[in-house]
């Protein structure tokens, strides 16, 4: 089947507009809070709200989609995010700017949701992965340009406006459309317990890598203003570091196609402990060698869902494939919702450089625990790999959360029905 972009260019107009809103309020939330005093445990609990409402929206979204389509549940989501992002130009508590970030969450959850489900709809085996790698540029190249903003104009609540602006203008595209809704498909169920047993490596680097990149992409904005740099200068570092995310992703995927996902993923471990470690004692140093190293830390952090993701796959029957995913990311979502808080609490504690003390034992812990299984288990033979998929800056398969949530309430349904029959027939 030929590939053509016409189909899905709709929702990849509206997600990189959405994805450029997200991008602004990476480095402004934290520096606005840093304005009025915020301690680093709350910055991180803020951060940590927003992924517990990206979760919470995985997990029912799908209601709404299914309820009322694709097409108007991305209006309201995008209605949803722009209120809130409106609402933070008022917001002057660290808990109001927490409980706004939740319904944020929520509502990307829900507008990842339908941008992905709209994908597989278009797609078919042999246009998935353009498909995919369209979405991919699309959703980092917005997140890359988001922060920029912030050298243009000074941080001031008032830029909330714009990012509710961003959120409002990413409905346009899809409004016009006249293509009709995607059908919404169940899904197979993979239990979390039987995806360890599958592969506890590839369990273990997707939970790493939501506690890594959830902790440092909220508060390495702390740590960069705290150590003297700019606003100015933090949201080009965040670029500069969405950047590296795209451009190492099929390389990385290359070699681990090649010469087997564990030990690139030790090789990505080892190098981002390095960088860690330098970054931490690098604070003050030129604005472009610190840019440097976080470059190269965001290339060796990025690929690890990709290679997580890839690990189990590599284990697991072909029909299987989709199925796991939402066991995958359900376990990255728990990691992303926990660490800017446990992050925060470490920085305020130690101070800035903790953040890169927690980055630290994440790393050596999945480390260890892979050179461990190494030594344990064979690498899957080179000819049954399967290809390497690489991931957004957050591994954005909600559409198989959703089912595995809408699956759940099924059986509660019929479960609680057949109770109730049972109990009839005995009174």
């Amino acid at each position: 089947m030929q590939f053509r972009l016409g189909p899905i260019l709709p929702v990849l107009l509206g997600l990189i507009s959405a994805q450029a809103a997200l991008g602004v309020m990476t480095p402004l939330i934290p520096l606005l809070l840093l304005q009025v005093g915020a301690s680093s445990a709350a910055i991180g609990a803020v951060a940590s709200a927003y992924y517990l409402g990206f979760l919470g929206g995985a997990l029912s979204c799908d209601r709404v989609v299914m309820r009322v389509g694709h097409i108007r549940a991305f209006a309201v989501f995008a209605a949803i995010a722009a209120d809130a992002a409106l609402l933070l130009v008022f917001a002057g508590a660290a808990w109001q700017v927490g409980v706004l970030r939740l319904a944020i969450g929520f509502a990307s959850s829900g507008l990842f949701l339908v941008v992905e489900s709209w994908l597989n709809d278009r797609a078919d085996s042999a246009t998935r992965g353009r498909s995919f790698g369209a979405y991919l540029v699309a959703s980092w190249g917005a997140s890359a340009l988001g922060p920029l903003a912030l050298n243009v104009v000074r941080p001031a609540p008032i830029i909330f406006v714009l990012v509710g602006l961003l959120f409002a203008t990413a409905v346009l595209p899809l409004a016009l459309t006249q293509q009709a809704n995607p059908a919404v498909r169940p899904q197979a169920h993979f239990a979390l317990g039987r995806l360890y047993r599958v592969s506890p490596v590839g369990v273990a680097c997707c939970l790493a890598s939501g506690l890594i990149n959830g902790a440092y992409y909220s508060l390495v904005p702390v740590f960069l203003e705290r150590s003297g740099y700019g606003a100015g200068s933090v949201a080009a570092y965040i670029s500069t570091a969405m950047v590296a995310g795209l451009l190492v992703q099929y390389p990385v995927g290359m070699l681990s196609d090649r010469f087997g996902r564990r030990p690139v993923m030790v090789a990505a471990v080892a190098g981002a402990l390095l960088m860690t470690l330098a970054i931490g004692l690098a604070a003050g140093v030129s604005f472009i060698a610190i840019s440097a190293l976080g470059f190269l830390f965001a290339g060796m952090t990025a690929p690890l869902y990709g290679l997580g993701a890839g690990q189990t796959n590599d284990r697991m029957e072909r029909g299987d494939y989709v199925a796991a995913s939402g066991g995958l990311l359900f376990i990255w979502s728990l990691g992303s919702s926990v660490s800017p808080s446990a992050a925060g609490l470490v920085m305020g504690r130690v101070g800035p450089i903790g953040l890169f003390g927690y980055l630290a034992v994440v790393l050596i812990a999945l480390g260890l625990f892979t050179g461990a299984r190494m030594l344990q288990r064979e690498e899957v033979p080179r000819a049954q790999r399967r290809p390497f998929m690489p991931a957004a800056e957050a591994p954005l398969r909600h559409s198989e959360l959703a089912s595995r949530a809408a699956r759940a309430r099924d059986r509660h349904f019929w479960n609680s029905l057949l109770h109730r029959r049972r109990r009839e027939s005995t009174e």
